[in-house]
């Protein structure tokens, strides 16, 4: 199963639960820049404009990936500092980097080697 790429704002939307327009603006640019990254990353691994007959459609774990970065891209932006406040909790730390979101994407330590 191949999904449309890019994801789209509405994907976006759907994968947050959300169903405002309150931040409609910001999440564009973090899903915009989470597509950009996604393709620099994996370029030649993918067919991402649709013009390869030779490399596959982008996976639905790269699509999942790809909103799930965009997500971490927003909410990075509302804690500069890297951390949340957590009401009577306190505050906890917002990791830098995502395992689940690199193991999705297969970038970081999950990239597979290349040769060549």
């Amino acid at each position: 199963m191949s999904l449309p790429w890019p994801p789209q704002l509405q994907d976006l939307k759907s994968d947050m639960r959300r169903d405002d327009d309150r931040d409609d603006a910001t999440l564009i640019v973090v899903l915009d820049a989470a597509v950009d990254f996604v393709e620099e990353q994996r370029a030649g691994d993918f067919d991402f404009d649709g013009t390869s007959t030779t490399l596959p459609a982008p996976s639905p774990q790269l699509f999942l990936g790809t909103l799930r970065l965009a997500q971490r891209y927003f909410v990075r932006a509302t804690t500069p500092d890297g951390l949340a406040n957590m009401g009577e909790l306190g505050s906890v730390r917002i990791p830098s980097s995502d395992v689940d979101i690199e193991r999705l994407l297969g970038v970081g330590r999950f990239r597979r080697p290349l040769v060549g």
